[in-house]
């Protein structure tokens, strides 16, 4: 124990009043709903498909036992603890295996992921033991720590669509980039949908900074009702490409999959076409104003005689 004054166990009915008790099932609720969040959020982000994990993920396995263990940690009086949503992602990125590549420019291809749990056992047997090294970690700055953090999470954000979309706020159209949402979605429609984000991360941020900081949890579940409300501003096709569900790297090989698939068909219903498109053969151009008049009509022979003339003026080959 830290404290003298208490053992290892801390007492569930100590010196409170009953009321205590009671009162408190609601911020126990909050606190429900925001580690839920917080657990599935993170299991969902390592689980992606892009991925390429082999093995099955086990969400109600997970949350089964991070439900126990926070039970013994409210006895002992520890710290609740989740999946660490930045710690997760860097540690996913240092397992990924890609492709060797010596030519310049070429991006190397991803193979996989290397699924084991050394790394994992490792981190947290060196978390244990740098309990013992009380006396020489107290000498690292704090700024240190800071950045070690804040290198991580800027690590974490590359390829989020969101930080890509910022960057078009301050970008003329010609120097964009050749991003597929933007072949689908109306630039304006994406700057609305990103001004729609800034505002609830806005509100989440400040609302965090004061003394309400405490109905959090209620405000990231409001986070599904303005999403629901997007689907009257946005249409389903919008929003498959906005709402990030597939990497853009992945969009886009799907895409450009797509288009040459479509280009293959188109050239060879011309080659079995029995008169192919050729260029080097001159084309009739056939005016509007002869369409909207009809110079066919009578049986007369001054008519005939106008009608040749008139498509002798209007037709060139």
């Amino acid at each position: 124990p830290t404290s003298p004054n208490r053992g290892w166990f801390v007492p569930p009915f100590g010196g409170n009043p009953w009321w205590v008790y009671v009162v408190s099932a609601l911020p126990a609720l909050l606190v429900t709903i925001l580690l839920f969040m917080d657990q599935q959020i993170t299991a969902v982000i390592v689980n992606r498909k892009e991925h390429m994990l082999k093995k099955g993920a086990g969400y109600h396995l997970d949350l089964f036992w991070v439900a126990v263990l926070m039970i013994v940690c409210s006895f002992m009086g520890l710290p609740w603890y989740v999946a660490a949503t930045v710690i997760s992602i860097a540690h996913i990125d240092s397992l990924k295996m890609e492709t060797e590549t010596s030519a310049p420019g070429e991006m190397p291809k991803f193979l996989g992921v290397r699924e084991q749990r050394v790394t994992g056992v490792c981190v947290f047997i060196l978390t244990g033991l740098s309990v013992f090294m009380s006396p020489i970690l107290k000498f690292i700055p704090m700024p240190v720590l800071y950045g070690v953090f804040l290198y991580m999470g800027v690590a974490s954000l590359n390829g989020v669509q969101f930080m890509d979309r910022l960057q078009l706020l301050l970008m003329p159209a010609k120097h964009q980039p050749d991003l597929v949402y933007l072949r689908h979605v109306p630039l304006r429609k994406v700057h609305l949908f990103t001004f729609i984000q800034i505002l609830c991360l806005a509100l989440l941020w400040v609302l965090k900074s004061t003394v309400a900081a405490i109905i959090f949890p209620v405000m990231i579940l409001a986070l599904v009702a303005v999403r629901k409300t997007m689907d009257y501003m946005f249409s389903q096709h919008e929003l498959s490409f906005l709402d990030d569900v597939i990497p853009e790297k992945d969009k886009k090989k799907k895409e450009d999959a797509k288009q040459k698939k479509k280009m293959r068909s188109i050239d060879s219903d011309i080659e079995d076409s029995d008169f192919p498109y050729n260029e080097n053969v001159p084309s009739i151009k056939i005016p509007m104003d002869m369409m909207e008049q009809e110079p066919f009509l009578g049986d007369k022979a001054s008519d005939r005689d106008k009608s040749s003339s008139f498509l002798d003026r209007h037709s060139s080959c």
